[in-house]
């Protein structure tokens, strides 16, 4: 679990996007995988196989809770689960975990940068910091960054 959860709750947040449903997507993951162990082929790698587990699980878990209600106001639609590609998922753990490991300071200046779209003025004042102290975290958070995605 330790190895593989990480991944797995990766897979699971991209696909329900709902954090009280993640967890019960990565606890039915490893259910299911414990179950289904005597088919797995040990000559082959474990993470993708756990990993499509993990996004059937996933679309399972989305598809029950999006299911329409069998009210006599609304007619029932069947509704259709776009699942991202493996590859996409592994980059965004990669990012993850590329983000986990940079220092706080820099982790908080890159996600009110990136993910908040704040200027770095504004990320200043938020953080009660002086303009180049914020500029010189941000470069030295996107080089740390570049390097340990480099492979992607």
């Amino acid at each position: 679990m330790a190895e593989f959860g990480g991944p797995v709750t990766t897979v699971a947040r991209s696909i329900v996007g709902r954090p009280e449903l993640v967890s019960d997507v990565v606890q039915q993951t490893f259910i299911k995988a414990w179950r289904a162990s005597a088919t797995f082929d040990p000559k082959r790698e474990l993470a993708p196989w756990l990993y499509a587990i993990a996004r059937r699980t996933a679309i399972d878990v989305l598809r029950r809770e999006q299911r329409p209600t069998n009210s006599a106001t609304e007619p029932e639609v069947e509704l259709s689960v776009p699942a991202p590609s493996f590859e996409t998922t592994w980059e965004r753990y990669e990012v993850r975990r590329a983000l986990d490991h940079l220092a706080p300071d820099e982790r908080d200046v890159v996600r009110l940068s990136h993910f908040v779209g704040l200027p770095h003025s504004a990320i200043a004042a938020q953080l009660d910091l002086p303009l180049g102290t914020v500029k010189s975290r941000s470069n030295r958070a996107l080089k740390k960054l570049a390097l340990a995605l480099g492979h992607l």
